[in-house]
């Protein structure tokens, strides 16, 4: 099933581990990850012909790449290899499905077609992970995969990555999350490698601070230090030199104590300063690693959020003379274009760069890729920006712009690509001759991601400018002893792998019998809610559509409006909670209200506690709805359960239709809605359309498809379920 393609060595002796057991796939960038994914792919298909291959990547253009990998090199006609993204309407990619046999696609919109049954993945042979690194915490790839393992007829995943991370829990915590039973490593010094493996010069570029920044700089850590001493008077930072990692963790546990309800006028002080200080160390590394230019804007964009900013942080710092003093200086600085070294260097680096050689310039920052871009076309080299999808200072590329901008480079439009983060990952852009690092990054991940866009065909060369003295140094040494351990630990879990089993959670299996359908109308704009998959975990139908009034229906009776602590007072500010109560009372024989979070609700906001306390006593007394406190969003779904099930219990005569009709309006819109399938939409349309129920029965196919929102297939359906016969049993 494979074509135009011949497998190397390596690659034959992991397929070999891959067609037996779930693996992690670690090999450098360029050494053939794709290659892997469709040979394995070509091996399920021919074991289980009518299964289907699912192949996910974090990024639109990364999924076309792979797309083009499938149709070009697997033996399977190229209208059964689709592309399913965000572009791709809902009911489309359900169409799609039925009929291809390779889908790539990126992970959250499949996560929204899983929890919506729009696709089946127990007719995938072959689930596929592309930068597995991602599965950590909350991604999308952590509950596609328990949901693949759980509902498969014959499951198998390939994770693929060149960087899964230096922390061996992080390493760990992808191979659970992604169900891993054995790894496959490959670097540089293993011989099966050695034979495919370009040379890479890679070349660390030292460049001195100039004198001219030290007086800024020197304005900016004085005005650092004195927020944090003062925060150590406070009793809240034993370090006033400490850096951004501690300062980091220091403000998570302020806000911690805050948002407790501990009413700590010098904590809440301390998170302020603290925030002061953030800011500030930020504008030390921009000057620092980038230039004066970017400081100063950055600076400058504190002065102008201060006019129209509420924050006490922003206000505080215009009021600091050290503050002012580096916005003077830097001011000054740029007036004169005193430039960094680094952009001196690197155009001494790109003066003689001929037209046939290609590189890539990576840079943290968009103002330092603008800037570089700029002074590349004044020495007549041509490049091109590369950001993603953000809108920042009007600068910003939709995923198609992306993509056209790759596809000039690969075609020798332009010579130089200049590109933040997003091009990091995945991208096959091939024959690039030289990676100019802009400044060191502290991510081993990254470096690594980096470094891999060139020596893939053919020898390439790596540049890192560094600035002496300054935090690029400790970048450096950073990612350089990272990485390293990276590759300690895979070797000491390759040499041991004993897969972490996640405890196993206590489910509703003592409530719900496994013969017992319970179901869940979810509102759609609550589909990204982990309350969905929780409740998909434990065994319960949910299904996501647009309620009038509502968040959750767990029976035609109740319907359940949610809120957390923050959202919960801020509709009490903006006024709208007392609508909604009205609505959800005016909708539902019955009412719920859960409020979740484990905050104090008094010290979230400004809001008087008598305030709150009276709308609480409103909502149940006036409106007769009952309020329950949930913890987080597992416990929400855990009592959603239990109220679903108590609902629906054997003997109950329930419906999911949402809303108890009033006026004879309602009472029709509640009849058409109740139709399978239907929804309340729909069934407005309807009725505005032929004026009368009678008339919605009598009508044909050709009156139905003239509606917006019913197709041909619904609206055959809707004819045949009018004229069917209700058949008695005997």
């Amino acid at each position: 099933m494979i074509k135009n393609f011949s497998p190397r060595l390596y690659q034959q002796t992991i397929l070999g581990t891959a067609a037996r057991a779930n693996t992690l796939v670690v090999l450098p960038t360029g050494m053939g990850k794709t290659a892997l994914a469709f040979l394995l792919a070509a091996q399920r298909l021919h074991h289980y012909p009518k299964s289907k291959i699912l192949m996910l990547a974090p990024t639109k253009p990364l999924c076309e790449q792979h797309v083009e990998s499938f149709k070009n090199h697997l033996n399977v006609a190229e209208e059964n290899v689709v592309l399913f993204t965000g572009s791709v309407k809902p009911e489309k990619r359900e169409i799609l499905w039925k009929d291809a046999q390779v889908i790539v696609s990126t992970p959250q919109g499949l996560e929204n077609d899983v929890i919506n049954q729009r696709v089946k993945l127990q007719d995938v042979s072959l689930l596929i992970f592309d930068e597995a690194h991602h599965a950590t915490g909350e991604y999308a790839y952590v509950w596609i995969a328990d949901r693949y393992e759980k509902t498969s007829k014959y499951s198998r995943i390939l994770a693929l990555t060149a960087s899964p991370g230096s922390d061996l829990e992080t390493v760990k915590e992808v191979c659970s999350n992604l169900k891993i039973e054995k790894l496959e490593v490959r670097t540089d010094r293993d011989p099966d490698m050695k034979p495919y493996i370009q040379d890479v010069q890679l070349n660390w570029v030292p460049v001195k601070f100039p004198e001219e920044y030290k007086i800024v700089q020197k304005y900016l850590k004085d005005c650092r230090k004195s927020k944090l001493l003062e925060a150590k008077g406070l009793g809240f930072c034993n370090d006033p030199e400490a850096r951004k990692t501690d300062l980091l963790r220091l403000q998570g546990e302020l806000i911690k104590k805050i948002s407790s309800g501990e009413k700590d006028f010098d904590a809440m002080r301390s998170m302020s300063l603290v925030a002061e200080a953030l800011k500030v160390e930020h504008g030390i590394e921009m000057l620092e690693c980038q230039g004066v230019h970017q400081c100063y804007e950055y600076l400058d964009g504190i002065v102008k959020q201060a006019a129209t900013s509420k924050t006490k942080a922003v206000k505080n710092l215009m009021l600091d003379a050290n503050f002012k003093s580096a916005l003077y200086h830097s001011q000054k600085l740029v007036e004169n274009n005193v430039e960094h070294p680094k952009l001196t260097k690197m155009k001494e680096m790109l003066s003689d760069i001929t037209k046939e050689k290609k590189a890539i310039i990576f840079t943290q920052f968009r103002d330092s890729a603008s800037l570089i871009v700029k002074n590349l076309e004044e020495m007549n080299i041509t490049a091109h920006i590369f950001v993603g999808q953000a809108k920042k200072k009007g600068i910003g590329f939709s995923q198609k712009k992306q993509k056209e901008i790759l596809d000039q480079f690969r075609n020798g439009e332009f010579q130089i690509l200049v590109a933040t983060s997003v091009a990091e990952e995945g991208l096959d852009i091939p024959k690039v001759d030289e990676v100019i690092f802009y400044e060191p990054v502290p991510s081993a991940i990254r470096a690594i991601q980096r470094r891999g866009r060139t020596g893939r065909l053919e020898k390439g060369e790596v540049t890192v400018l560094m600035t002496s003295g300054t935090r690029d140094e400790g970048y450096k040494w950073s990612a350089h002893h990272k990485e390293k351990r990276m590759y300690r630990n895979l070797d000491k879990l390759k040499s041991d792998f004993t897969l972490v089993q996640q405890q196993q959670n206590k489910t509703l299996d003592q409530f719900i019998p496994k013969n017992q359908v319970v179901a869940v109308v979810a509102d759609h704009r609550e589909k990204n809610n982990r309350i969905v998959k929780e409740l998909i975990e434990m065994g319960l139908s949910v299904k996501t559509e647009q309620l009038v009034s509502a968040d959750y229906v767990v029976s035609g009776k109740v319907g359940v409006e949610l809120k957390k602590i923050p959202d919960f007072i801020a509709s009490i500010i903006d006024r709208r909670l007392l609508d909604q109560m009205r609505d959800l009372k005016a909708n539902f024989e019955k009412s719920v209200l859960i409020i979740e979070g484990e905050e104090d609700m008094y010290s979230i906001r400004k809001v008087h506690a008598n305030a709150i306390r009276g709308m609480l006593a409103s909502i149940a007394l006036g409106f007769n709805i009952p309020i329950l406190h949930t913890k987080n969003p597992k416990d929400t779904a855990a009592l959603l359960a239990v109220m679903a099930k108590r609902e629906q219990d054997t003997g109950r005569t329930y419906s999911l239709h949402a809303g108890k009709p009033v006026s004879e309006k309602e009472q029709q819109e509640f009849f058409i809605s109740s139709i399978p399938n239907m929804g309340l939409v729909n069934a407005r349309r309807l009725l505005e359309c032929f004026g009368s129920i009678k008339s919605v029965v009598e009508s044909s196919v050709e009156d139905l498809v003239k509606i917006e929102g019913i197709g041909k297939k619904t609206a055959e359906r809707l004819v045949d379920f009018f004229k069917k016969e209700y058949i008695i049993k005997k």
